[in-house]
């Protein structure tokens, strides 16, 4: 058997995969060291960020009530208040990690969809609570890198009590 040459090739599916899965691994470790402003970055200036609650995880968030709902100029109000004291829920962060897996991409015209598993551990005040559900994203080119235009957390919970502490970015 030949031994395989140094180099690989990747299909442009296995690129675009790794491409994106580098961009929600930056989102993960940006929001998990409470690098905010940072993480605002990585949004276009449209950007829209939503939590749907868990009976409406398929549901149309203009006209159902979910968790969040913010566009642009709501997510860095978001930031702002969880940066500061006024965040009393926040403050002081919570620890959080995030397991990232399952990232499928399709690239279209105009956008790339992304989908990913997550879970989301959050510690705080000697209590941990975990996140698990699916994100939805749409991803665009700008200049050189991917940006985050949409991104949709939603969650597999059943239990009320963790739905209460949802105060992080997820």
């Amino acid at each position: 058997m030949q031994p395989r040459p140094a180099e690989t090739y990747l299909t442009a599916e296995q690129a675009l995969r790794l491409e994106v899965e580098g961009l929600l691994y930056e989102e993960a470790a940006l929001l998990d060291a409470w690098q905010l402003k940072e993480w605002l970055l990585l949004l276009t200036d449209d950007a829209r960020y939503e939590i749907p609650a868990t009976d409406q995880v398929s549901g149309d968030l203009t006209t159902e009530l979910g968790f969040v709902r913010d566009d642009r100029n709501r997510v860095e109000a978001r930031v702002d208040r969880l940066l500061s004291r006024r965040a009393h829920r926040e403050f002081p962060w919570s620890r959080t990690r995030r397991l990232i897996t399952n990232v499928r991409a399709t690239e279209g015209p105009q956008e790339i969809e992304a989908h990913a598993n997550f879970c989301v551990w959050r510690f705080r005040s000697g209590q941990g609570d975990c996140f698990v559900g699916s994100y939805d994203y749409l991803l665009r080119r700008t200049g050189d890198r991917l940006k985050i235009s949409y991104k949709r957390a939603n969650l597999d919970l059943e239990q009320l009590h963790p739905h209460g502490t949802v105060s992080i970015l997820l």
